[in-house]
Formats: structure tokens, C-alpha cells, sequence
């Protein structure tokens, strides 16, 4: 698995799948979820990277997937549905856990696993990722819940896009809202 994706991968990418890794088990530990799972899940998180961005939607549609509005004008929010789909189809990875983890990792989705949740961290806070705001997110691993971290992680991706002019994904917003629902 590693030399597979090593070799399809960009060094810089590659650390960071390595990293994610590392910290996916880190934060399985710390919130009771298969560290083993969240290995393999953050190992091959973004292994669609490979897929040049320009060619993301392209490989989404030859794939068959429902694609909306946001993902036509920001492609590189395709990858990791076709993470998944790579996963399974190279690295012959069949665990729907895994999987769904992988295709969860950048956006969110409504009803997101514990193992969901910590793919998504994981590649947030990773600690090749340097923005300040990271670190403030990090603190909070020793104390926080795993739903008081990924609600503080979604809402400083929230503002970060909102920063930068783009488009929030819906999924992003349902899972944040579902989770503080949940907690109510």
C-alpha cells in the first residue's frame, strides 16, 4: 500500500498522507476508534490526488457520480468521493468504514461516523499543516470530545471559506448542523 501510493503521489502528498496517518491513530486512541481502520483511512485519504485537479471532474462523471453545482466549480472537493472509489477499485480496500471515512474527509457529511470525524481532523491538524488557528485546534485534542473538536474544526474551515470568497458545501454545513443537533 505504501510504495503503491509513493509512487503515485507527490512527495509533499505523500508526507502529508503519512502524517495524516499518524495522527488519524493518534486521535482513534484518544477517542476510541479502530486505530487500525484509521491508519489505512488516513494513509489513503487524498491517494486521488493523483488525479490532476483539471481532470477531477472529468474522472467524477466517467465514474458516474452525482455531481452538484459547488463541485463543478470547485473540482478538487471531488477527491475524496473518488478517494474512495480508488480505494476500493487499487489499494482493494472493502471496508465500507474505511471508505466512507475517505469519501468524508474533506467536506463532511450529515451523519458522520467517529471514524469519519477523526479522518477529517486528521488531515486538518496534521502537523506538516501550519496556520496558527491549527494550533488552537490542536490544544483542544487533551480536553475536547470529539464532537466539541469537529464542530470548532468545522466552524474555522467555515471562516476560512468564507475568507477566501468560495463556496460553503452543503454537506458541510449538515454535518455541523447534525452534530450540534445531536448534542441538544
Amino acid at each position: 500500500m505504501l510504495s503503491l501510493l509513493k509512487s503515485q503521489l507527490t512527495e509533499k502528498r505523500y508526507n502529508h498522507s503519512v502524517s495524516t496517518a499518524e495522527m488519524a491513530v493518534s486521535l482513534a486512541k484518544r477517542y476510541g476508534v479502530s486505530p487500525a481502520k484509521a491508519q489505512i483511512a488516513g494513509l489513503l485519504h487524498d491517494c486521488a490526488r493523483a488525479i490532476p485537479t483539471g481532470n477531477l471532474l472529468q474522472a467524477a462523471q466517467q465514474r458516474g457520480l452525482d455531481i452538484l453545482p459547488i463541485e463543478k466549480k470547485q473540482p478538487i472537493l471531488l477527491h475524496a468521493v473518488l478517494g474512495a472509489i480508488i480505494a476500493k477499485e487499487q489499494y482493494q480496500v472493502t471496508d465500507e468504514d474505511i471508505l466512507s471515512a475517505i469519501a468524508y474527509h474533506t467536506v463532511g457529511a450529515a451523519k458522520m461516523s467517529d471514524l469519519d470525524k477523526v479522518i477529517y481532523l486528521s488531515d486538518l491538524l496534521e502537523p506538516t499543516r501550519q496556520p496558527p488557528v491549527f494550533e488552537k485546534l490542536r490544544a483542544m485534542i487533551s480536553t475536547a470530545s470529539l464532537n466539541e473538536l469537529i464542530v470548532a474544526a468545522f466552524n474555522q474551515s467555515i471562516i476560512h471559506i468564507i475568507d477566501k470568497g468560495q463556496l460553503i458545501h452543503p454537506q458541510t454545513i449538515l454535518a455541523r448542523n447534525n452534530i450540534l443537533s445531536s448534542e441538544n
